[in-house]
């Protein structure tokens, strides 16, 4: 089944809003969440569980750009 744009376009930025909420909540948990995958990225994610703080930030920014995708993509409908 394939979604319109539109869609896809509201999909990904309501991921992109609510895992950043996730880290910004709970940024040790996030990151652990996201632990699968190749070897670089689960050594990405371990570091991420250890900095918080900087999870956080990561998680602001998705936060960020979720909303300015929904706006900007709002004034072209």
């Amino acid at each position: 089944m394939l979604l319109p744009s539109k869609r896809w376009k509201h999909f990904t930025a309501m991921a992109l809003i609510g895992d950043g909420v996730m880290a910004v909540v709970c940024p040790r948990s996030d990151a652990l969440a996201w632990e699968r995958g190749p070897k670089s990225w689960r050594r990405l994610m371990r570091k991420l569980q250890d900095h918080p703080t900087l999870t956080r930030a990561i998680g602001a920014v998705q936060i960020i750009g979720g909303i300015c995708w929904v706006l900007h993509h709002e004034e072209e409908d």
